[in-house]
């Protein structure tokens, strides 16, 4: 039953991450077209919070199962995971995407396991090994190949600016998964998701109402590319994803589900390239290489290095 738990946590952590890397062109184009970052980021909250709290509703009076009650303090670490792993690190996105590339984000996302890394030896004491910081340096050039020749290379409005955003949002992701990772073992996902997207939208929404009126996806100017990228966003890469995620860390551990984030690179840079958002620049699958060693050696090989120690 446990290995069957732990099959259904890698299918749902794959999926999840595909649906990401999907998100990351399909937010580009929504940028470019409909919404502003703040516009985009209360339709996410909004929408979603709407999808959980029925589903919630749905579980209680038609299925008859009971509402999960949820202590204080695991609630105010959900509200406040909500607000650290959603407001604060999906803005940073939208920002970033709203400056640099698709390729260079979904790039630079791929050091999440290094900033997991990172983020767990300086919050809860955990030892980085020789092998681990070999890996964060590696990471660490490729980011570093991405700044310097973004310069030259790079096809967004300010491609500098969106990697240094990006790599914000990276770390904010990584604290968000440290936060929850006890509390994400003992609710469903259902209950995280809809305490999460309510303060997100309770956030988001007010402070989004002024520039609604400069959206183009809620004037008559609004056309059906527009309002399917939004429901994909929502429904797909909001609702479903975010779903997927604390289902998978009640069966894995952080460092696994992070590693999964090397799939948005592959997926949206080959959606991005094939659709025209970006071109494919000899520094890109360069950094891509450095990024995704750096990924394997935080999360695998120096694993395996911990269990020879052990």
């Amino acid at each position: 039953m446990e290995t069957n738990k732990k099959l259904q946590a890698h299918s749902a952590i794959f999926a999840a991450n595909t649906i990401f890397g999907l998100g990351v062109p399909v937010t580009k184009l929504l940028l470019d077209e409909w919404v502003t970052p703040m516009g985009y980021m209360a339709s996410r909250s909004l929408g979603a919070a709407i999808v959980f709290w029925l589903i919630a509703l749905w579980q209680t009076k038609v299925c008859g199962k009971p509402s999960e009650k949820v202590s204080r303090r695991d609630l105010l670490t959900i509200l406040g995971g909500g607000l650290l792993g959603f407001v604060i690190s999906q803005t940073l996105t939208a920002e970033a995407l709203n400056y640099t590339s698709p390729v260079y984000f979904s790039l630079i996302a791929t050091l999440t396991p290094v900033a997991t890394m990172l983020t767990a030896a300086l919050l809860i004491g955990e030892r980085i090994t020789p092998m681990k910081f070999a890996g964060v340096l590696i990471g660490i050039g490729g980011a570093l190949l991405m700044v310097f020749m973004s310069q030259s290379l790079g096809s967004g409005k300010n491609d500098l600016l969106g990697i240094g955003l990006a790599l914000l949002s990276v770390l904010t992701w990584a604290l968000y998964l440290i936060m929850t990772r006890h509390v994400a073992t003992r609710y469903s996902p259902v209950t995280q998701m809809k305490y999460v997207f309510l303060i997100s939208a309770v956030v988001t929404v007010p402070i989004a109402l002024p520039e609604l009126q400069h959206n183009a996806l809620f004037t008559s100017a609004v056309g059906w590319d527009g309002i399917c990228e939004m429901l994909f966003i929502v429904l797909g890469a909001t609702a479903l994803g975010f779903f997927l995620i604390p289902f998978a860390m009640r069966y894995l551990q952080a460092t696994t589900v992070s590693i999964y984030t090397n799939l948005q690179p592959v997926v949206a840079s080959l959606v991005a390239i094939a659709i025209g958002q970006d071109v494919l620049t000899w520094d890109k699958p360069v950094a891509g290489i450095l990024v995704l060693a750096s990924a394997y050696i935080v999360t695998v090989v120096a694993s395996k290095e911990g269990k020879r120690e052990k």
